[in-house]
């Protein structure tokens, strides 16, 4: 029931603004995240996820990085019966895409690298250096789109220590629709497709301004390995409140 509020009370503060969205595109844009979970009785978890995302929009280059990381700790019955801390979850994770635009700027050639360290998965770590195409296939006064393909080379390191290194060919995708000055919608998707392993992500995500600088995040997130140990899953799903304070 709290949640179905909650998410009545996120998406009416999204449709409520009724002033047309800005058109001109700062230079620079700064944001971090980080949002809580405690909740107690039969069970008793402490969760933590924050990160930090920047675009630069520059003459020639147009530039995304980011930061993100979840924490996950809960309370369970050891073997003997006695209840200790224990983490559940731990991720980290890295990456950045330039874009080097051509005389049309939006026919571009991109260079992207990312390393995610998720403690959980069947991956020590997963990193990924890629170029290729980029291009924007419009972008108006509330949308915009653009889509990246090119090949690249993956570094994996299983939970075994086992090296599955080889060239994918990445494709990724990132819509965003300004609903208004306060609100906003955004969907990227991302895969990784090689030999050994097809790495898959997306994020849907609402954002809606709650005073000044300050805003609220809701947003899912799936991530898919093709190739994992027989104990673990496939997909994995996260679904975040997150406040974001916008520095820049």
């Amino acid at each position: 029931m709290k949640r179905t509020v909650l998410a009545v009370t996120v998406i009416g503060a999204l449709f409520s603004a009724a002033a047309s969205a800005q058109t001109q595109q700062k230079p620079l844009t700064l944001e971090g995240g980080l949002g809580f979970i405690f909740t107690t009785g039969n069970t008793d978890t402490t969760s933590v996820n924050g990160s930090i995302e920047s675009h630069q929009e520059l003459e020639r280059w147009s530039n995304d990085y980011s930061l993100s990381g979840l924490y996950k700790e809960e309370a369970v019955e050891n073997d003997e019966g006695v209840e200790e801390d224990r983490t559940s979850a731990q991720r980290f994770d890295a990456r950045a895409q330039a874009n080097y635009k051509l005389d049309n700027p939006d026919y571009r050639l991109f260079g992207f690298a990312s390393y995610e360290d998720d403690r959980f998965s069947s991956y020590n770590y997963q990193s990924t250096i890629a170029a290729g195409w980029n291009h924007k296939l419009w972008q108006d006064d509330t949308t915009s789109f653009e889509y990246s393909i090119g090949p690249g080379y993956a570094f994996n390191e299983t939970q075994d220590g086992e090296s599955q290194n080889g060239i994918i060919v990445r494709a990724s995708s990132a819509f965003q629709w300004l609903i208004s000055d306060t609100a906003k919608f955004t969907q990227t998707v991302s895969t990784e497709v090689g030999s050994e392993n097809t790495k898959s992500a997306a994020e849907t995500a609402l954002t809606a301004s709650i005073s000044g600088n300050l805003s609220l995040k809701v947003g899912v997130s799936l991530n898919h390995n093709s190739n994992v140990e027989a104990d673990k899953e496939k997909l994995d799903t996260e679904t975040a409140v997150t406040l974001v304070y916008s520095f820049l």
